[in-house]
């Protein structure tokens, strides 16, 4: 089972998601599992703050170290194996691979969710993954969590319907694509089946296939 904290400001944001389809199918047939911590209640002050002004200058505001190193220990203080994730632009891009990798593990996975203008460089000292979903930014690390969440979730044997669903789709080896796929009615508006696929014959219909793959 892989089981995964999820640190952030916002759990009402992650948890119609992760509660639905594959995600709650997973959760239900004890292959995965979702907690979450949130980071204000580690929060300073009568205001639980968890940010403040960059020094140096300069707009919005960053998360403080001590709030995530207090959420982060409190979490590792009960399994001190659980590796930290943390979505960020500076992080490695994140592919099928690196989530087939994460995927053949029954690792304990806590992921930060930063917000704000950003975070205080020295989190990074406690991160173990630091993973960018591309160049682009996001307003929070909610979203990132949930891609990589799935992404992770869907490929633990077990989660999807069919034995090798997620062997033969898009980015399974390499590059690859999946080849098109149809179903009723052989004509729609003029546009037809192929007729190979309806030909009963299985190596030509694997040829197209692999060509159609490429």
């Amino acid at each position: 089972m892989i089981k995964f904290t999820i640190i952030t400001l916002f759990q009402e944001a992650l948890e119609p998601y992760l509660n639905t389809s594959m995600m709650w199918k997973a959760v239900d047939k004890g292959l995965a599992e979702f907690e979450f911590v949130n980071l204000r209640d580690f929060g300073l002050g009568p205001h639980k703050s968890v940010d403040d002004t960059p020094y140096g200058g300069g707009d919005g505001m960053l998360l403080r170290c001590e709030p995530v190193f207090n959420a982060i220990e409190s979490v590792k203080a009960k399994d001190p194996a659980a590796k930290v994730i943390i979505p960020t632009p500076v992080g490695e891009i994140w592919n099928q691979e690196k989530a087939r990798e994460f995927a053949d593990t029954n690792i304990h996975y806590i992921i930060l969710c930063p917000h704000y203008e950003g975070y205080d460089e020295r989190i990074l000292s406690i991160v173990d993954y630091k993973i960018s979903l591309g160049k682009f930014v996001l307003t929070g690390g909610e979203l990132p969590a949930l891609v990589i969440i799935d992404s992770i979730v869907r490929l633990i044997p077990g989660v999807l319907g069919g034995e090798n669903s997620a062997l033969i789709e898009s980015f399974s080896d390499g590059d690859n694509l999946e080849y098109p796929q149809y179903t009723k009615p052989y004509d729609f508006r003029g546009m037809k089946v192929p007729d190979v696929l309806l030909s009963g014959n299985h190596g030509e219909v694997d040829k197209w296939r692999e060509e159609h793959s490429k």
